[in-house]
Order: C-alpha cells, then sequence, then structure tokens
C-alpha cells in the first residue's frame, strides 16, 4: 500500500519537474542594473484559455521613486498587472519596459534584483525570522534586518522576544498572526532595497493605524523605490 502510494507521488513529481516554463528569459540577456522607470504600451493580456482579457490596451508612465496606488474590486485586474511586472506572465499584446528595456530582452538575475513582490498571503518557512527575511538579501546584516522590520512595523514585536531575530519560525508559521505574518514578508521584500516594490494587498491583515505607518515609514525610507500598492479599499 505505501509503495502504491509513493509509486503515485514520485509520478507527480515527475511531472512538476519535467515541467517546461511557459515564458523563458534569453540566456545571452546581459545582467545590467535597472532602474525604476516603469512603461506599460499599450499592454492587453489574457490568460490561457480565457474567453476575454482581464487587461486591454493599458498605457502608463511611472517615473523612479514614484508610489502608485491600483484600487479595485476583486477580480478587475490588479494583481494580473502587476504580475506582469516580475515576468510572472508575459503580456499577449503590447510592451512592459522597465528601465527603457522591454523584459523580454532582459536577463532573470537583473529583473529579480530589480522588482521585489509582496503577496497577500504571507508565506513564511521554518526557520528562524532572520532566515526567513535573508531570503530578500541572502547577505544581509542585522542591521538591513533591522531597518527592514521597522519600515514594516515588525520591529515592535521581534524585540519581545530574547532571541529577537533568531526567533524560531514554525512549521507554517503557526506561532505568528495573520498581521505579523504580512509584516515580516513586508520587511523580506524591502530589505534587499530594491528599485521597484510591489505590495499586492499586503496590508490587509493589519489595522489601520499599523497600515498607515507603514506607507509612511516607505514614503520616507524608500524615496529612490518605485512603490505599487494594490489594495480593494483607500486609507486616508
Amino acid at each position: 500500500s505505501i509503495f502504491a502510494r509513493g509509486g503515485v507521488s514520485l509520478k507527480r513529481i515527475k511531472e512538476v519537474l519535467e515541467t517546461q516554463p511557459d515564458v523563458v528569459f534569453k540566456d545571452d540577456a546581459p545582467a545590467e542594473e535597472l532602474d525604476g522607470d516603469v512603461e506599460f504600451d499599450n499592454v492587453t493580456f489574457a490568460y490561457p484559455d480565457a474567453d476575454k482579457p482581464i487587461l486591454k490596451n493599458i498605457s502608463f508612465k511611472v517615473k523612479s521613486g514614484e508610489m502608485v496606488g491600483i484600487v479595485g474590486a476583486t477580480g478587475s485586474g490588479k494583481s494580473s498587472l502587476a504580475q506582469l511586472l516580475p515576468r510572472l506572465y508575459d503580456p499577449t499584446e503590447g510592451t512592459v519596459r522597465i528601465g527603457g528595456h522591454d523584459l523580454r530582452d532582459v536577463s532573470e538575475k537583473s529583473l529579480r534584483d530589480t522588482v521585489s513582490y509582496v503577496l497577500q498571503r504571507a508565506i513564511l518557512f521554518s526557520g528562524t525570522i532572520a532566515s526567513n527575511l535573508r531570503q530578500g538579501k541572502a547577505d544581509a546584516t542585522n542591521y538591513e534586518l533591522e531597518r527592514a522590520s521597522q519600515i514594516a512595523q515588525a520591529q515592535e514585536f521581534i524585540s519581545r522576544y530574547k532571541d529577537t531575530f533568531d526567533h524560531e519560525v514554525e512549521e507554517r508559521s503557526s506561532n505568528f498572526s495573520g498581521g505579523q505574518k504580512q509584516r515580516l514578508s513586508i520587511a523580506r521584500g524591502v530589505v534587499g532595497k530594491p528599485k521597484i516594490l510591489i505590495l499586492d494587498d499586503s496590508t490587509s491583515a493589519l489595522d489601520a493605524k499599523s497600515e498607515k505607518l507603514v506607507q509612511e515609514a516607505l514614503e520616507k525610507e524608500l524615496k529612490n523605490t518605485t512603490t505599487f500598492i494594490i489594495a480593494e479599499k483607500i486609507v486616508s
């Protein structure tokens, strides 16, 4: 019985490992530093097998360091638009540019070093707070961890632990509340000082005061970072 179940699992693992990605980066694309300028040029996007596009003829420009709010109801295409920036998908039509470069001509390393994407569903991994934050920057110093945590308003509860950043993150981060997990995810997103930061409804579990403090800290500490804040509501 165990062997039979294991065989099914191995077959599924093999299928995953052999899956070819839809988005392929050019092997010969140079690894270069990009700035935070963003341009959508007549972009249309439809998911595979969809009857109609979720985004149609979208054009705008954002200068480096600007903060942009994208507000809309569930299913309006907010996250779909954001996912085109780290090139999780390619547009069906049109062009997305960062730093004046078509994303299809940019190396994967350059893009990953430039864009940081913080999801609404905060996913932490077993280990320590420090090891989770260093996924945003592998060689981050303690000072950089503290700075990122202060921006995300996470230092307030991290400082309560005797072992601070060495505090254990249990499986599925069950020892943290939803708001704490979101703040740690934001800290992980900003620790590498990205040129472009996307917060995809990633403060939804925070109270209004904490959410406002996060936004104020982003404006003050990340002045040169282009920031996209996606939400279903406007925080005054």
